[in-house]
């Protein structure tokens, strides 16, 4: 089987639009929730989120191009620029291209743009319904998008796995390379749940906190005051590039993804399986396939949510695979808030940085310890560290759970 190297990062998220701005962020523990400005929360239970104030997709797409696609298309187009600038990929050969794939998927797609043109419909008529909300509103047409800007002809489509769907579109682009069934391939995945039907429906499931007096403090994985995920919007490319490739062109080589592994709890359609087996399967899975001793893992960037259960079971889960050699664990959903589909791509790209810099990003809000929750989460303050080996965890409504492991490149 082939090598595959991680040879260009991009992200928009909502503590940086760009992975140097998002990396300082969580490096240096900076929340990125606040109150909700986009729509009126009066009546709601909850009143904050953690949203990409400062996106300005104009750098990369006119006003008439952004106005057709929905936020979250438009979050994926502009990562990508980012990440293969990064890999330096630019005006690939035509035959070069038909070896270059895009699997970049979202947990819930257009949403916003679902509940204007819903708007439209009933107020004005099914004639006023914009010709652009199909493309806009479903899920794949991100990686199309990708695909018909740089002329890319390889292998493209979308996953949805809810909050899984980042590491399953790094996960199968990564055996797709292995496999020789591409050379390239653009992996990642976002979301733009912020909405007023986004907002509402998930309190109505009781899944958000509802710590409307300190919405910087309310995204608190594995705290004993934890009360729920702060919904939030984003996203993040990897490029994935078959390693002799890499180096035959002369790219940069940031990172090896070495191992994936993909389950199902086939227990609930929200909760996590309380014994973490779908969790501990997925960690398993991965980890042998990267045919590495246990020890050598030095980071893993937990799922935690933020949620009683989730936190809990994740955490034993982490103790059965490694057992009192647990590594240090953090959660930069304490930052980010929860991405959905956009959540693993980040995480993965945060995975990436600790590999390269040694600093691992830490557990924010972390305030009073949880009996159980007893690993070690990087607790408020970023740390020097070593890593070689990192393990990023996703797990998703539906019992979809995802782990990939990141070797350092020069390991």
């Amino acid at each position: 089987m082939r090598r595959v190297a991680v040879t260009g990062l991009g992200i928009v998220c909502p503590v940086g639009v760009g992975v140097d701005a998002a990396w300082e962020s969580l490096t240096s523990g900076r929340s990125g929730v606040g109150p909700i400005a986009s729509f009126d929360t009066t009546d709601y239970s909850v009143h904050f989120a953690a949203c990409v104030d400062d996106f300005d997709p104009s750098a990369v797409l006119d006003v008439k191009e952004a106005r057709r696609l929905s936020r979250f298309q438009q979050f994926a187009i502009v990562a990508a620029e980012e990440a293969l600038a990064d890999a330096g990929i630019s005006d690939v050969d035509p035959a070069e291209a038909e070896r270059i794939g895009v699997i970049v998927g979202s947990g819930i797609g257009g949403l916003g743009l679902m509940e204007e043109q819903a708007r439209v419909l009933m107020e004005r008529g099914p004639s006023r319904v914009s010709p652009f909300l199909v493309p806009g509103m479903i899920i794949d047409v991100a990686a199309g998008l990708i695909s018909i800007r740089h002329g890319f002809k390889g292998i493209n489509y979308a996953p949805v796995s809810a909050c899984a769907t980042g590491n399953h579109a790094i996960g199968e682009a990564f055996e797709a390379i292995r496999r020789g069934s591409a050379d390239v391939i653009v992996a990642g995945g976002f979301d733009a749940g912020v909405t007023p039907l986004g907002v509402a429906g998930f309190a109505a499931a009781r899944a958000l906190s509802t710590r409307n007096d300190d919405p910087a403090g309310a995204s608190r994985p594995f705290d004993a005051g934890r009360d729920g995920f702060v919904v939030g919007e984003g996203g993040a490319i990897l490029v994935l590039e078959e390693w002799d490739h890499a180096v035959a062109r002369g790219a940069t080589i940031r990172a090896e993804v070495i191992g994936y592994g993909a389950t199902a709890d086939a227990y609930h359609v929200t909760a996590p399986a309380p014994d973490g087996n779908g969790a501990r399967r997925a960690m398993r899975m991965a980890l042998d396939q990267a045919a590495i001793d246990l020890s050598e893992v030095g980071y893993i960037n937990a799922h935690g949510t933020s949620t009683p259960l989730g936190d809990a079971a994740e955490t034993g889960a982490i103790r059965e695979v490694f057992g009192a050699s647990a590594p240090p664990v953090s959660s930069t959903k304490s930052m980010t808030g929860h991405l959905l589909g956009g959540a693993a791509a980040i995480e993965a790209v945060a995975c990436v940085r600790a590999l390269e810099t040694g600093i691992l990003p830490p557990t924010i809000n972390y305030t009073d310890p949880d009996p159980a929750c007893d690993l070690d989460y990087v607790p408020n303050v970023a740390r020097l560290a070593n890593p070689t080996v990192t393990l990023s965890n996703s797990f998703g409504f539906g019992g979809h759970n995802a782990s990939i492991v990141l070797g350092r490149a020069d390991r």
